[in-house]
């Protein structure tokens, strides 16, 4: 039976959980704000203490997974052993840790994909790209990657890395039924576009600066 009663603060998280829940058996659109409310056992009332609208807990909703993810792929490139020769190894498990991510959870990485998180409040920690800019700042450092390739480098990546699992788990493209056979893809991507970065030819005007939400956060920052 849902509670009725919460100390402070755990009604928000309550609500977050019940929202995930709502998102993984209907999607991110087949609920509203009254049911998440109803799961957890509070009026619509008590809810928008916390979220003034469906849209706003989705929105946080999506910042909590998002840092959730950060911290998987925190925690992949952290498993590769200290002093690993193969220079790709970290980013390569960072891409197996996304697309594994998505495919073991396309509902949630739906809304993620989907939803967007924008505002200069939207502080996610870890974040994502945050990780991966860290790691191609490493492979650079260590000379992995030429440092004339590495502005932009992180959407490149990103680009290939965040299709393959768009693709996957929107049905568009299959491999074997194994969540391994699609972390061998993510390699396979992974390898080839730093591959392919690692021998471009920049042009002398460079290439198109690309923004998301959050460098432009950061930026501002």
């Amino acid at each position: 039976m849902a509670r009725t009663h919460y100390h402070h603060g755990e009604l928000r998280n309550a609500l977050l959980d019940a929202a995930e829940t709502l998102v993984r058996e209907r999607g991110v659109h087949g609920w509203s704000l009254r049911e998440a409310s109803a799961r957890v056992g509070v009026s619509s009332s008590a809810a928008y203490h916390h979220f003034d609208s469906r849209d706003a807990l989705v929105r946080a909703l999506t910042r909590r997974v998002l840092a959730r993810l950060g911290e998987r792929l925190v925690q992949a490139v952290a498993a590769v052993p200290p002093g690993e020769s193969d220079p790709q190894r970290r980013l390569v498990a960072l891409g197996r840790g996304y697309v594994e991510w998505a495919v073991a959870d396309p509902s949630v990485g739906r809304l993620v994909f989907g939803a967007g998180v924008s505002g200069s409040g939207d502080e996610i920690s870890p974040h994502p790209h945050e990780v991966l800019d860290q790691e191609l700042d490493r492979l650079t450092e260590t000379g992995g990657l030429p440092a004339s390739s590495r502005p932009g480098a992180d959407f490149v990546l990103w680009a290939a890395i965040h299709g393959l699992a768009t693709l996957l788990i929107d049905g568009l493209a299959r491999v074997d039924d194994s969540p391994e056979a699609a972390a061998r893809e993510a390699e396979r991507v992974v390898r080839v576009v730093l591959g392919g970065l690692t021998r471009e030819a920049v042009p002398d005007e460079g290439w198109p600066a690309v923004r998301s939400l959050h460098t432009e956060r950061r930026a501002d920052e």
